[in-house]
Formats: structure tokens, C-alpha cells, sequence
């Protein structure tokens, strides 16, 4: 995996990627960012910035979707210089490849819009490093076919995150052996430890979620030996403009980072004997 200006990598911590939901000013972002870049540095996490500049994906018409596509993508271009971090971002359409790719670093698909031929192609095609989210309605061993358009479009640079699968109408579980299985494809694999505990299509058309059991997700994506961990973060998620109800409040991400450390040095100690 080649991404610029990605730090750590070479520590052997678990890869973080972490931000809120969708940019909805510069001044969460930038307080978010200089947290987040904080912790890293203090303990040598690789570390990427992510955000949406815009969601698409809403429930209702009325849902905030950004502050504009243009505006939103020079604020993350303002904080990969600022606080010299790569930063991520996902698109929906292929028409967006190119446009994003002049910004981030990484470029990510969101679930649904994984077995998108087109948009993949597009993607792979920036030359940027793919971020693939398993679809909520695939199996592990259905990625594959999602990272062989990648390949075939010419482009190796390549991650997968496992964000959960759908169980009935409102919820979503982790099938933890989805790791394994997605490792085989040789690719980092990620668990998305806040989109994991959404639960959907609640009556009110604003999603619901479990922050409560973040960590819960984290320890045994660690444990499992997820090469990272996905975050979605915010000074006050009860104030978020999107995913308040499944984000985790940033002044909760260091002690969080602590107990998955602790994790990772032990599952590291055992790929050494």
C-alpha cells in the first residue's frame, strides 16, 4: 500500500483512519484533524484524515448532504498541507473520480456502490490508493471480484474495509471471519468500527447506532488482526449534522487507541515467535 506522506507505517501499529462523518465547516475539521494528527505522532500511528465533502447516501431530502463539493475539498486539501497528513475521502458517481483525486490521497467507495463496475474503474484510474467498503449485502469472499476490476483497470493500490452485514430491517453484525477472508485477496483489510453499529432504516428516516459498543467492535477486529481500524469522530456527536448517533466523541479516541495498542502489541508478539 502506497499512500504519500503516510507516517508510522513501518511501526507495525494498526492503520487509523479517522474524522467526522462530512465536513461541515472548517473549524470541526480542523479541530478534529489537529487532535487526531496529535495522537498519532504522540504514538506512532499511521494515520489518514477522512471525511465526506459530500453523502450522497441520505435517507431523507431534507438530510444534510455538505457545504458545497468545491468548498468542502479545499478544506481537506487545507488540512493534508496544514497538519501534512493523507487524507480520504469517498465518491459516488464516476464523474467525481478526477475531481477528488486533484485533493486526497485516498479515494474511497462507499458500501453500496461496491460492485459498481464504472465507478471502480474511475477510481482506479486517479492512480490514488482504493479504499473498497464491503457492501452490507456481500460476503467477504465476493470482494475479490470488486478488487479484480480495481487491478484490471490497472491500479494495485488497494484496501478493504469491513463494515458490517445487514440482520433484518434495522441493524447490522460483524462477521469477523470476513477478515481472514478478505486478507487472502493480499490486500490491508480495515474494520469501520462506528458504521458497523448504524442501525438503519428507523422510522423517522435518521439512522441509529451503538457508540456505546465501539470499542467492543475494535477489540475483536484487532484481535482478529485487522490491519486497522476506521473511525468516524466529532468533538460533539449529539451536535453532528450526519451519524451523530454512531460517532465517537473525539475526547473519547485516546483512551480508545490505548486499549487497541495494547491489542496489536500483543497480537504482534505472537507473528514474531
Amino acid at each position: 500500500m502506497k499512500i504519500p506522506g503516510l507516517k508510522y507505517y513501518e511501526t507495525g501499529n494498526f492503520l487509523l483512519i479517522a474524522g467526522p462523518c462530512v465536513v461541515e465547516g472548517r473549524e470541526v475539521i480542523f479541530t478534529t484533524a489537529s487532535r487526531l494528527c496529535e495522537l498519532a505522532d504522540k504514538y506512532k500511528i499511521p494515520f489518514i484524515f477522512k471525511s465526506s465533502y459530500r453523502k450522497a447516501n441520505r435517507s431523507r431530502f431534507d438530510s444534510f448532504a455538505g457545504i458545497g463539493d468545491i468548498p468542502a475539498l479545499e478544506i481537506l486539501a487545507e488540512v493534508r498541507k496544514k497538519f501534512s497528513v493523507p487524507v480520504i475521502t469517498d465518491i459516488h458517481n464516476p464523474d467525481e473520480a478526477d475531481i477528488a483525486a486533484k485533493y486526497v490521497d485516498v479515494i474511497q467507495i462507499p458500501a453500496f456502490l461496491c460492485r459498481q463496475t464504472d465507478l471502480l474503474v474511475a477510481a482506479a484510474k486517479t492512480g490514488k490508493c482504493i479504499n473498497i467498503k464491503k457492501g452490507q449485502f456481500l460476503s467477504g469472499y465476493a470482494m475479490k471480484f470488486a478488487v479484480e476490476k480495481v487491478i484490471e483497470a490497472g491500479n494495485k493500490n488497494i484496501m478493504l474495509t469491513e463494515r458490517g452485514n445487514t440482520f433484518g430491517y434495522q441493524d447490522l453484525v460483524v462477521d469477523f471471519r470476513n477478515i481472514t477472508i478478505m486478507k487472502k485477496t493480499g490486500f490491508p483489510v480495515i474494520v469501520d468500527l462506528t458504521h458497523s453499529l448504524q442501525q438503519p432504516n428507523q422510522p423517522d428516516g435518521v439512522s441509529g447506532g451503538i457508540p456505546e459498543m465501539i470499542e467492543t467492535i475494535g477489540r475483536a477486529a484487532i484481535a482478529v488482526g485487522a490491519d486497522g481500524v476506521f473511525i468516524e469522530t466529532h468533538p460533539e456527536p449529539a451536535k453532528a449534522l450526519s451519524d451523530g448517533s454512531n460517532m465517537l466523541k473525539l475526547s473519547d479516541m485516546e483512551s480508545l487507541i490505548l486499549k487497541l495498542l495494547a491489542l496489536r502489541n500483543t497480537i504482534n508478539s505472537f507473528t514474531k515467535k
